[in-house]
């Protein structure tokens, strides 16, 4: 998870970028903080996927096979 300090400066960046543009290293700076945030955004869904089973009205197991791949995959590590 990003920390609030990250998470407060990639909105101070984003705040300033409407309002008076920012310098190259500022742009740096932003894009570095938002690749971070998307890679712990991407991180936190995909631990989410490997908790889920999907299941049928009927109550039969329809879990897509790459799903389950990836479970198991969980498992043995």
């Amino acid at each position: 998870m990003l920390s609030n300090e990250k998470l407060n400066r990639i909105n101070e960046l984003s705040h300033k970028s409407k309002d008076q543009g920012l310098n190259e290293e500022e742009k740096q700076e932003q894009q570095e903080l938002r690749q971070e945030y998307l890679k712990n955004v991407r991180k936190s869904f995909k631990n989410q996927l490997k908790g889920m089973t999907v299941v049928d009205p009927e109550g039969k197991d329809v879990t897509p096979e790459k799903l389950k791949k990836m479970q198991d995959n969980e498992k043995k590590n």
